[in-house]
């Protein structure tokens, strides 16, 4: 029951756009969020039950509502964005972002360089980025350089230091990567051309630079002068190639961003594509990690303004995979067909990729946690009321209707506990029976850890559809079990997952973990019960033909059965073979039996 303070508090919230802020006992900040309406989300928090652990403690802890009224929606988003990295409160999800990003930077100056830098300084340079590593800034700078021959000393150029002849050509002259302009060899306007067509370039705009170099080309060739010509085609295939392999698109798609999600329980990946006339020219996948069990669309509208920031966007479009508000300035669109659909798909298939790139590394440097996430995706995915710790498999083997027998294995953790695997020769079921003998393994199972007070696991997969699973309840029934144990069968054609009293099967997504777990159970479940009916069919094989040749006893029969592993090699061998195992006597007892036979 809260407090009448904080009743008061929820009473007199506002009915319009805001953000609203949580704070403990201490002061302490505790959660900030954005609401359409105020007092309608704040009073939800403590008028209805939560599932999530942590927001039912969030709400316990909860001591004081601090709130910020604005225009718009839109307005409450970009100042929850701001508030929860000033203030990085516990129970937010965490924005803070110590990395600073590259830019390229073409120097407000007489014949500008244009470098790589990690500081912006206000002196009227422009700067183009930040891009999100290095090796994208020196792909380009690399481009840049085998394109145009600029200067990269720091000589203050001005027309009186040129004309007072103060500097000298330096070795970068000597080899052609510069033209000389500190010793007036170059003129600015001719230079300033260039720069204009590699700002062009980091717009990623090739159109301009290609057909002026197209131009010269063409001049030179008129003129005779084919080398010159060749060195200028040379520089157009550079241009073309990088255009190639950058352009996956229709060059008229512009100043667009594209913005994708996937996430599981514990972690959500943004990512993110610039594109500008048909090509990529910026690509970053953010990780966020879930504070509150936040949903998609909370996460990717926190993503986006974050990375809109970040990378100081300005597009008037934004492509999605479902619908946001942004408002009236961003159009948003989430294309169902056509290129912007296959951008999409990209950007998608890149978050994919880069959350396995990260469940692989978590796997090799903190197994835990790996298995902590596996354990609480299965919990959602199969609608459980507890973590599937311990998990067991039944599956039942006939095989022409003989010896029938079934397998029980046990998954601890997500991986196989092969101590614990047990099989079973079905006592009380006539011929091939699978539903009957089901009811008794399972009953036998755990009739005997109940006897011997031995821990329960928390789900039971039945290898089987719903007979299997109906007969398998029943031995659950009669333990009195029912509702204690999670129990679910898996049909083999369609890997439908069936319920107890669900008509319905449930389908997981055919590259889901779960699936991949539940399907890794059954199939060893499936390989142990085929190796015991195996085991068993060629002992009882052997027993049966050896034991009617007179003098082959027991002792004998193991001994063969160890060594020849099958009636048939037994009956295929020679009598020298068999003497090696048994001795001279017996193998030829058994040698001519065979013969016979034969």
């Amino acid at each position: 029951m809260q407090t009448n303070s904080l009743e008061l508090q929820l009473q007199t919230l506002p009915d319009g756009p805001g953000v609203y802020q949580y704070y403990d006992k201490e002061g302490k900040i505790l959660y900030v969020g954005k609401a359409k309406n105020l007092k309608k989300r704040v009073s939800s928090y403590f008028t209805k039950s939560h599932d999530n652990h942590k927001t039912a403690v969030l709400v316990r802890k909860i001591v004081e509502i601090k709130h910020i009224v604005v225009l718009s929606e839109q307005d409450a988003l970009l100042l929850e964005n701001n508030l929860i990295k000033k203030l990085q409160p516990r129970y937010n999800i965490n924005l803070k972002d110590d990395k600073t990003y590259p830019w390229i930077c073409i120097k407000k100056e007489p014949f500008s360089r244009i470098f790589p830098t990690r500081k912006m300084i206000k002196d009227g340079s422009e700067y183009f980025g930040p891009y999100t590593n290095f090796k994208i800034v020196n792909t380009l700078l690399d481009l840049i350089k085998e394109l145009y021959p600029l200067r990269t000393c720091n000589y203050d150029l001005n027309e009186q230091n040129i004309q007072n002849h103060k500097y000298k050509v330096c070795l970068e002259y000597h080899i052609g990567n510069c033209k000389g302009p500190c010793e007036g060899l170059e003129t600015l306007e001719n230079y300033q051309k260039h720069v204009d067509a590699i700002r062009e370039i980091l717009k990623g705009n090739f159109k301009e630079s290609l057909k002026d170099f197209k131009q010269k080309m063409n001049a030179f060739a008129a003129d005779m002068q084919f080398e010159e010509a060749q060195k200028i085609k040379e520089k157009m295939e550079v241009l073309e190639n990088y255009q190639a392999k950058s352009t996956i698109l229709n060059p008229k798609l512009s100043n667009i961003d594209v913005f994708s999600i996937v996430s599981d329980e514990t972690m959500a990946y943004v990512n993110f594509l610039q594109i500008a006339h048909g090509a990529i020219i910026r690509s970053h996948t953010l990780e966020l990690k879930k504070k509150l069990d936040e949903s998609d669309e909370e996460l990717l509208e926190l993503a986006i303004v974050e990375l809109r920031e970040r990378f100081h966007l300005t597009s008037k479009e934004i492509i999605l995979p479902f619908e946001l508000d942004f408002g009236d300035k961003i159009k948003i669109t989430v294309p169902q067909l056509g290129d912007k659909k296959q951008i999409l798909e990209l950007s998608q298939r890149n978050a994919k990729y880069h959350r396995l790139e990260q469940l692989k590394q978590i796997q090799i440097v903190d197994p835990e946690r790996h298995t902590n996430r596996i354990m609480a995706q299965m919990q959602k995915d199969l609608r459980l009321s507890v973590e599937p710790r311990h998990i067991e498999c039944f599956d039942n083997s006939n095989i022409q209707g003989t010896n029938p027998v079934a397998a029980c294995v046990v998954f601890k953790d997500g991986k196989p506990s092969k101590k614990d695997y047990r099989h079973f020769n079905i006592k009380t079921v006539e011929g091939p029976d699978d539903f009957a003998s089901m009811e008794e393994v399972v009953y036998r199972r755990y009739k005997r850890l109940l006897d011997e007070q031995q821990p329960l696991p928390q789900l039971i997969i039945i290898d089987g559809g719903k007979g299997q699973l109906s007969s398998a309840l029943k031995s659950l029934d009669a333990l009195d079990l029912r509702g204690k144990i999670a129990i679910i069968g898996i049909a083999k054609r369609l890997e439908e997952l069936y319920y107890p009293g669900d008509s319905v099967p449930l389908y997981l997504d055919k590259k889901s973990e779960t699936l991949k777990i539940i399907q890794q159970l059954r199939n060893e479940a499936h390989r142990f019960g085929i190796t015991h009916h195996r085991d068993k069919r060629s002992k009882s094989a052997l027993q049966t033909s050896l034991e009617t040749i007179p003098g082959i006893g027991e002792k004998t029969m193991i001994t063969l059965l160890k060594h020849f592993k099958s009636v048939k090699r037994l009956a295929l061998a020679t009598e020298n073979e068999i003497s090696v195992v048994v001795g001279t006597s017996k193998a030829k007892k058994i040698h001519e039996f065979y013969k016979n036979k034969i």
